[in-house]
């Protein structure tokens, strides 16, 4: 097969995706990443006919596991350990980690493949480091669509990691079926270590590094934030998030990790509130494509892209209120009422 992408169809991306082609898949990621108008168009038509292919097939719904936590938790080693334990159980995993992007070159930064050597080595394991290019929160602008082209590869657990700062852990918690927060102990005040927001979101806790001396600090903040989670606003009347304590070096506490997760799941099956959760998310995900794609359609007025940058002088400056400068625009673009 020609290795220029512009001699690919769509029926090879399709072909290739479904039959677990790693280079196809990774072209194909390529490929949805793209920003040029062209790509766009055959992106979201190979999208469209992988989710009619899957569908067809009847599949189990694949797990979509998001995983935070602030720089130095052990994100990269818990995954991969987490990952390797599940390739050993006969799964396969996709790890799409959101990285920060360098700004000199607009790729990916930590290495993520470095990072995670069990997963790295695995056949059953694929890893895609997503540049965030400038994204809000730092959340790749197209790790919805990778989701979509992992799963369709045949890969039935997706494993999202968020780079732990901004406003990304908001975004991916609504991108996943489980929301995990990972936190450590003996840091000071606890509760201090992370926003009273994602532990609002967070479909459980675990207190990494729980071996050696760090132990009981460990058992001390599990009941801590167990004890904070019974004052919180739950995201679910029918799942009450746990706090659990585990070692990522050790591998312990990481078969129960995924007890949890697996419980979760069936209970939100039988409630159904999986199925709510993954239309809302869907609904959600249209949405955003379609205020960015009204966004670009605004700014390729010529009479909008003129006048921008002198307004945004005056809002900038306080003397247009934000609200009168949306309706000079919009009237620019013949949006008006």
């Amino acid at each position: 097969m020609a290795s220029d992408r512009r001699s690919l169809s769509i029926e090879d991306y399709v072909q290739g995706v479904l039959a677990g082609d790693r280079a196809m898949l990774a072209r194909a990621i390529t490929l949805v990443e793209s920003v040029k108008p062209e790509h766009a168009r055959q992106a979201q038509d190979l999208l469209q006919r992988l989710v009619d292919a899957t569908q067809a097939k009847d599949r189990p719904p694949v797990i979509r596991l998001g995983i935070t936590g602030v720089p130095g938790v052990g994100k990269s080693t818990t995954i991969d350990q987490l990952g390797a334990n599940l390739v050993e159980a006969g799964h396969a995993v996709a790890v799409l980690a959101v990285d920060p992007t360098s700004t000199r070159s607009g790729g990916s930064i930590l290495g993520d493949k470095t990072r995670m050597t069990q997963l790295a080595q695995s056949r059953q394991a694929f890893i895609r480091p997503s540049p965030t290019s400038g994204t809000l929160g730092g959340v790749a602008r197209k790790t919805r669509e990778t989701m979509l082209l992992v799963e369709a590869a045949g890969f039935d657990v997706v494993i999202v990691e968020t780079v732990g700062v901004g406003q990304s852990e908001v975004t991916v918690a609504g991108m996943v079926d489980f929301f995990l927060v990972l936190l450590l102990a003996g840091g000071g005040d606890d509760l201090q270590g992370i926003k009273r927001g994602i532990i609002e979101i967070a479909d459980m806790i675990a207190i990494n590094k729980a071996d050696g001396d760090n132990i009981a600090r460990a058992k001390r903040a599990q009941a801590t934030y167990q004890g904070a989670l019974t004052i919180i606003a739950q995201p679910s009347q029918v799942w009450t998030p746990p706090v659990i304590t585990i070692s990522a070096q050790d591998n312990r506490g990481l078969h129960e990790l995924w007890d949890r997760v697996l419980e979760h799941r069936r209970i939100m099956l039988d409630t159904g509130g999986f199925w709510t959760r993954r239309g809302e998310q869907a609904v959600a995900w249209m949405q955003t494509m379609l205020h960015d794609r009204l966004w670009s359609a605004l700014m390729t007025k010529p009479a909008v892209a003129a006048r921008l940058p002198a307004i945004e002088d005056e809002v900038r400056r306080g003397v247009r209120a934000p609200g009168h400068a949306v309706e000079e625009l919009a009237a620019l673009a013949g949006l008006e009422g």
